[in-house]
């Protein structure tokens, strides 16, 4: 399965504009954003579950990350409310679940592979500019809070995901609002102004470079 797989082209998926799928997991449904493979891929996916629906134990041999956007998300190692941010390193194993309910932006098979870091991040308080959440020469990871009409320009030298969380800001011509998500490829331009209600986004940038030599 290839999803927004050409990583030279900038891509653009707005939340309410594609269906959700249901997954091999009773109440469990998922809105691809991009996808190199099938149920073992590189995929960045917006996940859905229903209360009380769960994943048997699993090892993410390529790693896991993601933020929490609704509900509870939960496995062995605790419960991890809206705003958390956590990154599974490649190797860890883990039995995802949500007695009541959850949805999350989650990435995988996109970590340095000798990457063992794991890291859990509250978002929830920070009302900083700029809230960093991870960083290493492979990527950085970050929340931006933008005030109301700001502008905002950058060339994203290794390329970019912008993922709306709250607000809304416009590139272009093309609105952004709540879970709309942005890739920019190695070189690609955002200008960006943030809507009447400022934006809070996630941001990874950084990353890209190796897929489009690939």
């Amino acid at each position: 399965m290839r999803i927004n797989a050409d990583f030279s082209q900038r891509v653009a998926v707005h939340f309410d504009d594609i269906p959700w799928v249901q997954s091999p997991a009773a109440g469990v449904e998922r809105k691809m954003l991009d996808r190199i493979g099938e149920e073992v891929a590189r995929a960045t996916t917006i996940v859905r579950f229903a209360p009380g629906s769960s994943f048997s134990a699993h090892t993410h041999d390529g790693g896991e990350e993601y933020l929490v956007l609704d509900g509870v998300f939960q496995d062995e190692t605790g419960d991890f409310p809206v705003g958390s941010y956590v990154r599974n390193p490649p190797t860890s194993r883990h039995a995802p679940a949500a007695a009541d309910g959850a949805m999350i932006l989650v990435k995988l098979h996109q970590f340095d592979p000798e990457d063992r870091q794991t890291v859990h991040v509250d978002t929830t308080e920070a009302q900083d500019p700029h809230l960093p959440l991870y960083s290493d020469p492979h990527e950085d990871v970050c929340l931006v809070n933008w005030a109301p009409g700001l502008e905002v320009s950058f060339t994203a030298e290794g390329g970019a995901e912008l993922f709306v969380l709250e607000g809304s800001y416009q590139d272009g011509d093309e609105t952004f609002g709540r879970w709309d998500w942005l890739r920019l490829p190695p070189g690609g331009q955002l200008d960006a102004k943030a809507g009447p209600d400022g934006a809070r986004v996630w941001i990874k940038s950084g990353h890209l470079t190796e897929m489009v030599k690939n």
